[in-house]
């Protein structure tokens, strides 16, 4: 290709273009909110978070079997009377495209968000059980767990049946959020952050360390299949 050709090809001149600038390395570390991912103006204290969060394990452990794939969860709350949780009650329906005929299929049964209305007693007096008063005084909350992914983990590209809240208790700048088109870090400083779940989404801790958040299902309409 002669130099006159190469100044004329447009591909030429758009790579040429861009190396005259940087891309910005500072923001990721930080909140952008965007479609789908909002911050809301309600805050925790984060250090009575991470406190809670210690408290809590010394009094259970992280259930479910998808521990071996870097998912755990701690249910916060629970239907009334309920002792026992299923791999259902955990994870609960979302649908999500398995192959190149981006066909949706449907995992797992729907959860009743609304049924599970008890702060659970193990958890009784930590600040989690502050912080499920504060959110159901404002909002008709469902299930509440503290779910735990391990370094190097990403979830499945998925859709919930229902929105969430997240308050991010442990964290890294690699632990990431993506709600369809738009990804941003959530700090662990107390906000609280209104995540459109029925958007495809997923969350990725690329850091070094693990990332754990207090999720609330928001229970405004229930789905029935």
């Amino acid at each position: 290709m002669s130099h006159g050709a190469a100044s004329a090809d447009p591909d030429v001149q758009f790579l040429h273009d861009r190396m005259r600038t940087r891309p910005d390395t500072e923001s990721v570390a930080r909140f952008v909110p965007g479609p789908g991912i909002e911050r809301l103006t309600l805050r925790f204290d984060p250090g009575a978070l991470r406190a809670a969060l210690e408290e809590c394990l010394s009094r259970a452990s992280y259930a479910g079997s998808m521990q071996a794939e870097g998912f755990a969860a701690l249910p916060l709350t629970r239907r009334p009377g309920q002792t026992e949780w299923t791999e259902n009650d955990l994870s609960g329906r979302y649908w999500l495209r398995t192959d190149v005929s981006g066909v949706e299929h449907p995992r797992e049964a729907l959860v009743p968000e609304i049924d599970f209305s008890e702060f659970n007693p193990v958890f009784a007096g930590t600040y989690f059980e502050h912080v499920h008063a504060e959110l159901a005084k404002r909002f008709p909350i469902g299930r509440v767990r503290v779910l735990s992914k391990d370094v190097y983990n990403c979830n499945s590209w998925h859709r919930d049946p229902e929105p969430r809240l997240h308050v991010p208790i442990v964290t890294n700048p690699g632990s990431l959020f993506v709600v369809n088109h738009h990804v941003t870090h959530l700090p662990a400083d107390g906000s609280v952050y209104f995540t459109d779940t029925r958007g495809y989404h997923t969350a990725l801790n690329g850091g070094e360390s693990r990332r754990v958040h207090l999720v609330a299902a928001l229970a405004f309409d229930q789905l029935t299949d």
